[in-house]
């Protein structure tokens, strides 16, 4: 019998982390334990009623057929028609690209882009398949790490200092997952001075959680900032986080005219295009009723609260009070060096995730996996009774530690 040897590239890519925490979860219940889940990584609502009838009205029509590469015509309305709204620019069909999901976009963007030798500049902590994209493209990931102290953003001074002559993007993602992080005007206006001297480097803007914010006003982002910029700018966005929409695939991105070619020729010799039933619902998704996004955020932000309330409350544990998303990043240094009641040392955040879940029944994802260590990250994309219980057992879980 042979034995199955993959290609170079797949051994340099790693399993991401939030997957296998998922699986991990599921293994658990399979075998009767009763698990608390705070790895989630998507909306415990269902996707709007209104959505999904426009789903259904697609196929009734007989949408149903392979679609332009770039998305149907009314989709691409009405991406262009919110990124007008949200950041003052305008943007042709020939700058629109449509697929399944905002993660395919940036694949394809970076398979686009990157060979051996491009640097990608990834702040940290990070999206746990920025750094592994780029490996398994042969470029190298420029990990820069953003501490607490600096709200766990990306100066302008750490920027010029990581740039070099192969960097070839910078990745900005805001609202972060997993710290919630949003950047100000001002920073922004920092960050493009610094991308104005150096006119190699192209910014990916990851704005999947652009809609779920807490701030009072609404978030910048650098297109608005920096709209000179706009030809080194691609933004990926889709429907899957504000719509509750993530097991519809569908994404999109909007940037250079070359680039969205470049992106639209690799889809077609992949994928062909989307799925045309999705695409109809995500055109109703941006241009239909948006009560759902703001009922859904005020949901989100009164869970935040507990959660914050809560995991401060506990011993040991530090959590950073998030700006948008649905994660709460937690620092648990204060717990690392202690003893479980079994005699274990915790020597780190891994240890830390792993004494959680053999002894409060609670699933995490370690800080370590996102380029930021001595942390862990809660979603609190689920129910406010799981947030409570969950907390409650990591508190006492904490108590027995010595």
């Amino acid at each position: 019998m042979s034995t199955f040897v993959p290609a170079a590239r797949v051994d340099q890519m790693r399993e991401s982390p939030s997957v296998a925490a998922a699986q991990r979860v599921r293994e658990l219940r399979a075998s009767g334990r009763e698990i608390l889940d705070l790895t989630v990584g998507e909306p415990d609502f269902d996707t709007p009623e209104h959505i999904k009838a426009a789903a259904v009205a697609a196929m009734e029509s007989g949408l149903t057929k392979y679609t332009p590469v770039n998305g149907i015509p009314a989709l691409r309305e009405a991406i262009s028609k919110k990124m007008l709204a949200r950041t003052g620019v305008e943007f042709a069909d020939n700058e629109i690209t449509v697929g399944g999901g905002a993660k395919q976009v940036i694949f394809l963007a970076l398979m686009a882009t990157v060979e051996e030798g491009t640097e990608v500049i990834v702040p940290a902590p990070y999206w746990v398949s920025y750094p592994d994209m780029v490996t398994v493209h042969g470029g190298t990931p420029v990990v820069v790490d953003c501490p607490e102290s600096d709200r766990f953003l990306l100066t302008a001074e750490k920027l010029e200092a990581a740039i070099t002559p192969a960097t070839k993007w910078v990745i900005l993602n805001a609202p972060s997952n997993p710290t919630g992080a949003v950047y100000s005007e001002h920073e922004l206006a920092e960050l493009a001075k610094v991308l104005d001297r150096n006119p190699h480097v192209n910014v990916l803007c990851d704005e999947i959680y652009d809609e779920i914010v807490f701030t009072d006003s609404p978030v910048p982002n650098l297109l608005s900032s920096a709209p000179h910029l706009r030809d080194r700018i691609l933004v990926t966005n889709g429907v899957s986080k504000a719509y509750a929409m993530t097991g519809w695939r569908l994404g999109y991105g909007v940037g250079n005219k070359g680039l969205i070619g470049a992106i639209n020729k690799l889809q077609s010799q992949s994928s062909s295009c989307p799925s045309s039933i999705s695409q109809a619902a995500a055109a109703e998704a941006l241009t239909g009723d948006q009560s759902f996004v703001t009922t859904s955020v005020s949901n989100y932000r009164a869970r935040r609260d507990v959660t914050f309330e809560l995991f401060s409350g506990i011993d040991g544990l530090e959590p950073v009070l998030p700006q948008g998303a649905f994660y709460l990043f937690v620092g648990c240094a204060g717990l690392v060096g202690k003893r479980t009641p079994d005699g274990a040392l915790l020597e780190n955040d891994q240890d830390v995730v792993l004494f959680l879940l053999d002894h409060a029944s609670v699933a995490t994802i370690q800080g370590s996996a996102y380029g930021a260590e001595s942390y862990f990250r809660v979603s609190f994309a689920t129910s406010e009774d799981v947030l409570r219980n969950a907390a409650a057992a990591v508190e006492k879980a904490v108590a027995s530690l010595s």
